[in-house]
C-alpha cells in the first residue's frame, strides 16, 4: 500500500497518476488534508518522499526524478499522463515550431523517451496533411452508439450491455436513437458532414432488419455530399454474416472493423469471447468478398497468459489476411472491468509493442493516430498503423479535437468546438434504460448549445 497526502486538491490527480505510472501493481490510496504540515508526502514500506510547496509543474518535475531514481527505471512517455500526446505536438507544430524543435521540447521538458517524442511529432505531421483536406471551422463528425456486445470481455469498462440482455430491446433502443438523430438532424442541416462512425459496443448485433432501419434512417436524415468516410465498428465475428455486410455495403459504408484482439483461441476463452479463430478468417475474407476494400483489425498487447511469441503469433496472422489498417492497444484496466490485474511486465510489453510496429511495417501498415489510456501495461500507447490512403480520419479528430463530433445514443459523447478551439462536451446518459426514459432530456441538452 501507497499512502499519498496533498494539501492542495489541484495537485492530486497528476501526483496520483505518476506514483500510479511508476507502481501499477500497487494498491494506492490518495487523501487530500488541507491541514497537513507538508505539501505532498508519499509513504509506503520502503518509499518515503515529502516535498514543500512549489509550482505544479516544478512539482511534476520533481516527482517524476525522485520517482524514476527509487524505482531505477523511467517512463517512455515521461511526464505526459493524459491520453492525447500528439495534441501538444499537434499544436506545437500549428504554431510554427520545427519538427526538431518539438521533439526537444518533449525529450527536455516533459521527459518523453527519444523514440516516443519522435513517433508523437511524426505522428502529428501524418494528421495535419490528412486533415487538410477537411474544412474543420464548419464541417462535423457523427458518432452514433449501439452499446451492446454478444458478451463482454472480462477486461472491458465501457459501458456496453450484454445482448442477452437487451435483446428484447433492441427495436425500442433503436427508435429512441433515431428520435435524437432526428432532433440532431434537424439543427445541422446547413453543415458539411465529413465523418460518420456507428461505434458500441459491437452494432452488427443488431438484427438485419434494425441495422437497415438505422442505415436507411442515417442516410435519408444526413446528406452524404461531403462525407469522406463511413465506418461501422463490425467488431465481433460472431456478429457478422453476409446479410449485414451488403447491408452495409449498399448503404454506403465505406470503412468496417473486424476485431480478433488476439488470434490464439485460449486468449479468447480467457477474456470472454464466444467466437472462435477462424471464425476471425471466415469473416474477414467475406468481407473482402464482397468488395470492402477498407477493413480495420484490433489487438491488445499485455493479455496474462500471452507470451511474446503468442503476440507473434497474433501478428503473423493477421499479417495472412492483409489488413488495410491495424489497431494495437496496450491492455488497459480499470475499475469497471471484470479483470482487475495486469500481470505481465513493462520489458514483456515493450517488446510485444516494438514487435508490432516492426510487423506493421513489414505488411506496409504506417502509424497514424496514437492515445493513450490511465493503467495501461507497461504505461504504454495505442497505435493505429494504416496503409497510405485507408487511414481513419475520424480516429484523428476524435484524439486532436478540431472539430465537433455530435454523439448520439447511449454513452455517446458530444464535442463541441468553437472558433477559438474550445471544447464543450455534452454527455448522454450510459445505462441503456435510462437514456430511453430520459431521452427527451439528452435532445434537451442538445438543444441548449449553438452548434457552431
Amino acid at each position: 500500500m501507497i499512502e499519498i497526502t496533498i494539501n492542495n486538491e489541484k495537485n492530486a490527480y497528476n501526483v496520483y497518476h505518476l506514483v500510479k505510472a511508476f507502481y501499477p501493481q500497487e494498491e494506492i490510496r490518495s487523501v487530500v488534508d488541507k491541514k497537513a504540515s507538508h505539501f505532498v508526502k508519499i509513504i509506503s514500506r520502503d518509499l518515503e518522499l515529502v516535498f514543500t510547496e512549489m509550482p505544479r509543474s516544478t512539482l511534476d518535475k520533481e516527482l517524476y526524478l525522485a520517482l524514476a531514481q527509487q524505482t531505477k527505471r523511467t517512463l517512455p512517455w515521461g511526464l505526459l499522463l493524459g491520453i492525447r500526446p500528439t495534441k501538444l505536438a499537434y499544436q506545437r507544430l500549428s504554431a510554427g515550431d520545427r519538427e526538431e524543435r518539438v521533439i526537444n521540447w518533449l525529450e527536455k521538458e516533459k521527459y518523453v523517451s527519444a523514440d516516443k517524442a519522435k513517433l508523437c511529432v511524426g505522428i502529428a505531421l501524418k494528421e495535419r496533411t490528412l486533415l487538410s483536406k477537411l474544412a474543420k471551422d464548419k464541417g462535423y463528425s457523427l458518432f452514433v452508439s449501439i452499446p451492446i456486445c454478444p458478451t463482454i470481455c472480462n477486461y472491458c469498462s465501457f459501458s456496453s450491455g450484454d445482448l442477452l440482455r437487451y435483446e428484447d430491446r433492441l427495436d425500442v433502443y433503436v427508435e429512441t436513437l433515431i428520435k435524437e438523430l432526428r432532433a440532431v438532424a434537424g439543427k445541422v442541416k446547413d453543415q458539411p458532414l465529413n465523418t460518420v462512425y456507428i461505434g458500441g459496443g459491437t452494432p452488427t448485433v443488431l438484427p438485419p432488419k434494425l441495422l437497415e432501419r438505422l442505415l436507411r434512417e442515417i442516410r435519408d436524415l444526413f446528406p452524404a455530399r461531403q462525407v469522406l468516410e463511413y465506418t461501422v465498428e463490425a467488431g465481433r465475428p460472431d456478429a457478422i454474416d453476409e446479410e449485414k455486410l451488403r447491408l452495409m455495403k449498399a448503404y454506403q459504408v465505406s470503412r468496417i472493423s473486424i476485431n480478433p484482439q488476439s488470434m490464439n483461441q485460449e486468449t479468447l476463452r480467457l477474456i470472454g469471447r464466444a467466437h472462435t479463430v477462424e471464425q476471425i478468417r471466415e469473416s474477414f475474407t467475406l468481407a473482402r468478398s464482397l468488395g470492402f476494400d477498407n477493413i480495420n483489425m484490433d489487438i491488445i498487447a499485455g493479455f496474462s497468459n500471452e507470451k511474446v511469441a503468442d503476440f507473434d503469433y497474433t501478428l503473423a496472422e493477421i499479417k495472412t489476411l492483409k489488413p488495410d489498417s491495424l489497431t494495437v492497444h496496450s491492455l488497459a484496466i480499470k475499475r469497471a472491468a471484470r479483470l482487475n490485474e495486469i500481470k505481465i511486465s513493462a520489458d514483456v510489453v515493450q517488446e510485444m509493442v516494438d514487435s508490432a510496429r516492426e510487423k506493421a511495417s513489414e505488411m506496409e501498415l504506417f502509424p497514424y493516430y496514437l492515445y493513450r489510456q490511465k493503467n495501461s501495461a507497461g504505461n504504454f500507447e495505442n497505435i493505429g498503423y494504416s496503409r497510405e490512403g485507408k487511414e481513419s480520419l475520424y480516429n484523428i479528430l476524435i484524439m486532436e479535437e478540431l472539430q465537433t463530433i455530435i454523439g448520439c445514443g447511449a454513452g455517446a459523447i458530444t464535442k463541441l468546438v468553437d472558433r477559438e478551439g474550445k471544447v464543450r462536451r455534452v454527455d448522454n446518459v450510459k445505462d441503456i434504460d435510462t437514456y430511453i426514459e430520459r431521452i427527451d432530456e439528452m435532445i434537451d441538452k442538445k438543444g441548449e448549445l449553438q452548434w457552431f
